[in-house]
């Protein structure tokens, strides 16, 4: 028996990226799609980078404080190691991994797990992050999701860093971030520098 989507009873292998900005819902959609597939009775393994301590330790937390219990790794050479005799990998902020995670994923889908990934698609400066990019590339199905920007109420964009810190990797919540939309971030950008050329 076989669901014509995601397959909870069975599937051959396939790679899914969870992306958007900040406070959009992915961890959450991952944490929806895992446990379903431990319903399911499928052999889960869920990994995140081990620098992500904001709420856990060895859970993997969504905003609105929904867990599930992973491992946390420093490099995705690990998930490989890991990952034997397993059904469904999910991998939590993969735009802190390392660019091997492209490759890693693929090998995983070859073999026949479901590949579940949840990441940041841009870095607070609005440019593509880590291996996201390529990872959306090879990807067999991409859901963007979206925050609501707290400007204007229009579905969100970018996340925007309110602090003045210019670290690409900066672990933070709401007084780190917010979510805008295009023409909020824009006005933001141009704010801080009118000389801008790339905002208008």
């Amino acid at each position: 028996m076989t669901d014509n989507l995601t397959g909870e009873t069975h599937h051959p292998g396939r790679l899914e990226v969870i992306c958007g900005s900040m406070f959009s819902g992915k961890t959450e959609e991952l944490i929806r799609r895992l446990k379903r597939a431990k319903f399911a009775r499928q052999k889960v393994e869920i990994f995140k980078p081990a620098i992500d301590n904001r709420y856990s330790e060895e859970d993997v937390v969504s905003h609105d404080r929904h867990a599930i219990h992973c491992t946390p790794i420093d490099s995705s050479a690990s998930i490989l190691l890991l990952s034997s005799d397993i059904d469904v990998v999910g991998i939590d902020e993969a735009q802190f991994f390392d660019d091997n995670l492209v490759s890693i994923c693929n090998r995983l889908a070859y073999r026949g797990v479901r590949v579940i990934i949840a990441g940041l698609d841009m870095d607070f400066k609005g440019v593509p992050f880590g291996p996201m990019p390529a990872l959306c590339a090879i990807a067999d199905e991409v859901t963007k999701v979206h925050a609501i920007c707290v400007k204007c109420g229009a579905l969100a964009y970018v996340s925007h860093r309110t602090v003045d810190n210019e670290k690409r990797v900066l672990l933070g919540e709401q007084s780190e971030y917010e979510p805008l939309c295009r023409e909020c971030y824009r006005k933001a950008m141009l704010q801080e520098n009118p000389q801008n050329d790339a905002f208008g």
